[in-house]
């Protein structure tokens, strides 16, 4: 019996593996190999370099009516694979203005008017579904997203209870033991994964329109599923709240959309080590294109803001607060460092919910006035609840103002009503020549390049909280360019000015303090991706550094090209980024001093002057210690990259004729 038994078992196993069909695409290189599995289910799996990354997982999508399921039991009535090299040019670059496309793609078109589409790069890959069906709208009840790691797997993973999926996306990321996780601890994207053979993997999203955020979940083993927010049927104020909500009523389902269309990647980049994690670009390149070849006008800068020193401005003749007088001192402070924006946060209108017009105190006519005779812009926030009711007309009067941008608050949903409403304010914004910055916000997950306007995103635990927690530290800095930088540009908002060891920090609200040397901070400008990068600080506090501000000013928000010289995830980082002709070389350590020596063979003319701001021999006790010096440097010559614990190192490289 126990023969026959064994028998029937291998002939049941031998015919659903006669049934299913195997499918490879691999990497322009060879080194990543995807093999789909349509069987029963559709699935792929994934090795790269001979390693097994992912075990098959399965992809599937529940849509309401529908008789035949993407992915469910899939019947492939063709397969079509093709060739891609080309290039991408960057409207707002980050890390590459011109941009190597280089794939591998298999499209499996099947039964029941879908398909879906696979994408194989040098530095990860990617798969979506694309629906054609006959129904202008369609329910999604869900979408399988299931990622099956091998043994041994080691994750950082965001630390934050979220209720009902309304979070702000800011929080500490813990290493650990991806067998570790549970049902209820929800991961937001991106999330950084490390193998047992050391190599690195960003799980990311990307393209992502009218459709909810992908978050991930645990259970206490190797596999991490893919949960969404369901759509929000009804939602109101909390008691005495302006921003905070309470969803009353959320459907059973997580998107009514289009029959017919293309749904987000779902993006793996695929590292050989951290170093390559800071240079892939997959997340811009997997997203769409511009909706409009009128950028001309986009022009990412430097902006002056005024929150996190609570305006404190001191050794003038007026009384500092919401006013017109210490905006004009904050205008003329742009514009004496170049600086191309201001920003007057909240405080500004006549209230959170009336931001139509400005307190009595303010001029905003006169403020545009003397900001354009000095080439500075006035950006202006705004709470979210309010500009979703009348974004058209609370726009018209901001275009009419003058403004040239707007940061847009306290989102804190994720669900597909919130990514729709990115998109329309990015579309509205567009229309009237304003940039945007979203705060309180998700991450990006490539609305930067389809609405170029789109600046930044916060999403981030970042220099604000400072002011009332010990979290923002080098280690947490040399997290995030791992972990949510991968997303794309980041509001993090550096630029401190009063500096501590750890020490001899301590909290104070009004009088901020960052941990970590002066030098790091100056450090963060190049690090960090943002083209609407905040100077955090006072305009008062920047006076009295002018070395420091002098530095950060001259520092550009994009970058034609990014090369990482040495990386590992929460502890070091150096990274040489070229605008123009210049080249930006930046360190960053964490509580432990190093010197790092660095071969500048990255660079392309002869020589070049080499200004260096990097901490003071005594930044290890006094933080804000630093020194500045001027040398000539040639291609191919080493120098040592030395910080302080907890320190940093810049320099502005540029070509002697």
């Amino acid at each position: 019996m126990k023969r026959v038994l064994i028998l029937l078992h291998i002939i049941l196993c031998t015919c659903i593996m006669t049934q299913a069909k195997n499918y490879t695409v691999n990497s322009p290189d060879g080194k990543i190999k995807v093999t789909v599995t349509a069987g029963k289910q559709l699935s792929w799996s994934i090795d790269y370099n001979g390693e097994r990354i992912i075990n098959p997982s399965l992809m599937q999508m529940n849509i309401a009516g529908q008789t035949e399921q993407p992915g469910v039991n899939p019947k492939v009535i063709k397969a079509k694979t093709v060739k891609v090299n080309s290039e991408q040019t960057a409207v707002v670059p980050l890390k590459q203005k011109i941009i190597r496309d280089q794939y591998n793609q298999l499209t499996l078109t099947c039964k029941g008017n879908y398909a879906i589409v696979f994408r194989v790069y040098n530095n990860g890959a990617a798969y979506r579904f694309e629906t054609s069906l006959q129904q202008p709208k369609v329910i999604i009840n869900n979408e399988t997203v299931e990622q099956n790691w091998t043994d041994g797997c080691k994750v950082y993973w965001p630390r934050e209870k979220n209720q009902e999926y309304i979070t702000h996306c800011e929080a500490i990321f813990d290493e650990l033991n991806i067998a570790s996780l549970t049902k209820e601890m929800k991961g937001y994207l991106p999330i950084y994964l490390s193998t047992p053979k050391g190599t690195k993997v960003v799980i990311m999203e990307s393209d992502l329109l009218d459709y909810p955020n992908l978050f991930l979940t645990g259970d206490r083993n190797n596999t991490l599923s893919g949960e969404f927010p369901p759509v929000v049927l009804k939602s109101a104020l909390k008691e005495d709240a302006d921003r905070d909500e309470v969803l009353l009523e959320k459907a059973s389902y997580i998107a009514e959309t289009e029959g017919t269309r293309t749904f987000p990647w779902r993006v793996l980049m695929i590292n050989e080590d951290d170093k390559a994690v800071i240079e892939n670009n997959l997340v811009y390149q997997l997203a769409s294109p511009s909706v409009t070849q009128d950028t001309e006008w986009i022009k990412p800068g430097k902006i002056s803001w005024d929150w996190w020193s609570t305006l404190n401005v001191y050794g003038v003749d007026f009384k500092a607060g919401v006013n017109t007088d210490t905006y004009k001192y904050f205008i003329d402070f742009a514009s004496k460092y170049g600086i191309e924006y201001i920003l007057l946060d909240e405080g500004w209108s006549a209230g959170t919910w009336n931001i139509k017009e400005a307190i009595p105190e303010l001029n905003i006519p006169e403020l545009v006035r003397y900001g354009k005779e000095r080439n500075v812009g006035l950006v202006l926030w705004t709470l979210w609840n309010p500009l979703d009711k009348d974004l058209e007309g609370i726009l018209d009067i901001y275009e009419k103002w003058g403004i040239k941008g707007i940061k847009v608050d306290f989102m804190q949903r994720s669900d597909q009503y919130m990514v729709n409403f990115y998109e329309r304010v990015g579309k509205a914004a567009m229309d009237r020549k304003l940039l945007v910055d979203f705060h309180g916000s998700f991450k990006p997950s490539g609305l930067q390049k389809r609405y170029p306007n789109v600046m930044t995103f916060e999403g981030v635990l970042g220099l604000e909280h400072d002011k009332d927690s010990r979290d923002i530290n080098p280690v947490h800095d040399l997290i995030l360019p791992f972990t949510r930088m991968v997303a794309g540009p980041m509001d993090y908002t550096p630029g401190a000015v009063n500096n501590a060891t750890a020490e001899d920090f301590y909290i104070n609200f009004v009088h901020p303090i960052s941990l970590g040397t002066r030098a790091h901070q100056a450090a963060l400008y190049v690090v960090y991706e943002s083209s609407l990068q905040m100077l955090a600080d006072s305009p008062s506090n920047y006076y009295k550094a002018p070395e420091f501000a002098s530095f950060i000013s001259r520092i550009p928000t994009t970058w034609d090209d990014t090369k990482a010289i040495t990386a590992k995830i929460g502890e070091q980082l150096v990274i040489a980024r070229k605008n123009g002709k210049n080249w930006y070389l930046a360190g960053l350590t964490d509580w432990n001093a190093r010197s790092i020596e660095v071969k500048l063979n990255f660079l392309e003319a002869d020589k070049y002057k080499m200004e260096v701001f990097k901490d003071g021999v005594n930044a290890d006790v006094y933080a804000s210690d630093f020194k500045t010096e001027e040398v000539i440097v040639s291609k191919g010559d080493s120098i040592n990259v030395t910080m302080a614990k907890g320190g940093g190192w810049a320099a502005i490289l540029t070509p002697i004729e």
